[in-house]
């Protein structure tokens, strides 16, 4: 996997009272519930994204803000799709 790196100014994590490991964590999750939200990402890359389950980032995108029904027609057209075959 890709490693990117940002710049944090120590200000900013003084100001947040935060270490560099909890800033990381919490701005991958940030940016997964964004680009969910803008539609550029889908809630299994989000939450692959933001090192989490589907369930568990469905549950973190009330947090900020977010709703859950941001899925785009052809994915919960595929959800069901996928319930219905595993129902049998």
């Amino acid at each position: 996997m890709p490693v990117i790196t940002i710049e944090c100014p120590d200000a900013v994590l003084q100001h947040l009272n935060e270490t560099p490991e909890v800033f990381a964590r919490e701005a991958r999750i940030i940016l997964a519930v964004k680009l969910y939200e803008v539609g550029r990402l889908s809630s299994g890359k989000a939450a692959e994204l933001a090192g989490m389950g589907r369930v568990e980032f469905f549950d973190t995108l009330g947090k900020y803000g977010v709703s859950v029904m941001n899925l785009p027609q052809e994915e919960i057209e595929a959800d069901f799709r996928h319930a219905r075959t595993v129902r049998g």
